[in-house]
């Protein structure tokens, strides 16, 4: 099935610079595009996106300016409406965004912010991470966190006891999506992000090992 992506810029040449990269990197992928708050809520069947990808400054239609505050709404509302989406959010002042952090940390689909003035190749990992379902914030924003027990647990009942997702939701008695997303928030505290021709399960077990998490 071809990998469906909603693009919202305001930027004409951003937007058609992001779809053609989009295209070239995903050959047969739907790229659709919104330039406004507005746009990108009026488009049918957004649940079927895969993944989105907006700015931060935006307006609220054509007849209004750009703001951050405006694409935060956005944001807060794909947060709040799609719980699983897939969101990339491209900005250069993505520091607005721990305003919404709590959001952001119950969100159950990829949640990823690039860097605009980064280059594609960082553009298009840090998509990879979203489809993979990563949470990956920028630095300013990332607390210094604890493990919570749950994910604790995960790791344990993972690599002590050989166990898989299913299995670990049927001990933890949630939702194999509830492990899913355990997963991710582990691997945002561990730091590890999806690199090519390396296991990321393998990964988090030798740094929670490294860091005396499990034995």
């Amino acid at each position: 099935m071809a990998l469906k992506i909603l693009l919202v810029d305001d930027h004409a040449s951003i937007l058609a610079g992001t779809k053609h990269i989009l295209s070239q990197h995903y050959p047969g992928a739907k790229i659709s595009t919104a330039t406004t708050y507005k746009s990108a809520q009026d488009i049918e069947q957004i649940e079927t996106f895969d993944l989105v990808v907006l700015d931060l400054s935006i307006p609220v239609d054509d007849e209004n300016p750009s703001t951050t505050g405006t694409g935060l709404q956005l944001v807060l509302w794909f947060l709040r409406t799609y719980p699983s989406m897939n969101i990339v959010v491209q900005s250069a002042y993505s520091r607005s965004l721990t305003r919404i952090r709590s959001f952001i940390e119950k969100h159950q689909g990829g949640f990823v912010v690039s860097d605009k003035s980064q280059s594609f190749s960082h553009f298009l990992e840090k998509v990879e991470w979203a489809l993979n379902g990563c949470t990956y914030l920028s630095q300013e924003m990332r607390p210094v966190s604890e493990l919570k027990p749950e994910w604790l647990e995960v790791l344990k009942l993972a690599f002590q006891e050989g166990l898989q997702d299913q299995a670990i939701a049927e001990k933890l008695n949630v939702s194999t999506r509830t492990v899913r997303h355990y997963w991710s928030k582990i691997q945002d505290f561990l730091n590890i992000f999806p690199e090519e021709g390396k296991n990321i399960r393998i990964q988090a077990f030798l740094r929670a090992r490294d860091l005396g998490l499990i034995e």
